[in-house]
């Protein structure tokens, strides 16, 4: 494996979940409002694809999240890194079962800046992801 595809390794968390496609996505959807955050919108890339002629089984959708007072927190020292937000959490399924994954904003944000008080930021805005990830997937 190369060191690029160890890097993606590392940044993208992915988990099972038990339960089926579309509870997922309820799971996550009440999580996400339960943890403080907003969701921006939901990318169904399934239905998508599928509408413009591309044949694509697995059901898949990205969910955009976001903590106003956090993102603009990001924002106030760096603008330009307006391209890493808001934060995205997919539902997808993979080789038959459901899975949640993100890319974890502590190492999305190491690539793109040094600053410690953003660092912080994104260790906040990571634990609550992990938080949302485990109540959707969760008994």
């Amino acid at each position: 494996m190369s060191t690029h595809d160890n890097l993606v390794k590392t940044m993208i968390e992915e988990t099972p979940s038990p339960h089926d496609f579309e509870t997922t996505c309820t799971r996550l959807t009440d999580a996400v409002a339960a943890n403080g955050f907003g969701l921006l919108h939901t990318h169904d890339i399934h239905a998508t694809l599928n509408s413009k002629g591309v044949d694509f089984a697995p059901e898949c959708r990205v969910f955009e999240v976001c903590n106003p007072r956090r993102a603009a927190e990001v924002l106030a020292v760096r603008m330009d890194l307006s391209n890493a937000l808001p934060c995205r959490i997919a539902v997808y399924e993979k080789d038959g079962r459901t899975q949640v994954s993100m890319i974890k904003p502590t190492d999305l944000l190491a690539q793109l800046s040094s600053d410690e008080k953003l660092a912080a930021v994104a260790r906040d805005v990571e634990d609550s992801m992990d938080q949302m990830i485990r109540e959707a997937v969760g008994g």
